[in-house]
């Protein structure tokens, strides 16, 4: 009984490794190159080399020149957020806070 254990479980084995090869094998027939960048693709040693000289904004995404595109930045450091209204900012705060207290203190409902 014991032999015949052994050679079900080689036949097993073997029927296995050949079912793997076979589907490994046919599985790649036909199937292009992935590795390379495709050709139209500009390497990126070329692109660092490359002057900007157009820009998107981040504002709306339109293209820029580099100059407006240097006034923008200009002009998106200078103009300060705004402000938060001060009940707002407390409600906010409130919240956080609430947050917090319900994930060391899981039992309180308020």
């Amino acid at each position: 009984m014991g032999r015949v254990k052994g050679r079900k479980a080689v036949k097993l084995l073997v029927l296995i490794v050949i079912s793997a090869t076979i589907v490994v094998l046919t599985g790649s027939w036909g199937s292009a190159v992935t590795a390379l960048p495709p050709p139209e693709d500009t390497p990126e040693e070329i692109l660092r080399a490359q002057i900007i000289i157009e820009a998107r904004s981040p504002i709306d995404g339109r293209f820029l020149t580099s100059a407006e595109y240097a006034q923008l930045q200009t002009q998106l450091q200078e103009v300060p957020p705004p402000k938060l209204d001060p009940r707002i900012r407390e409600q906010i705060y409130l919240l956080r806070l609430r947050k917090t207290l319900l994930q060391f203190l899981p039992f309180l409902h308020f």
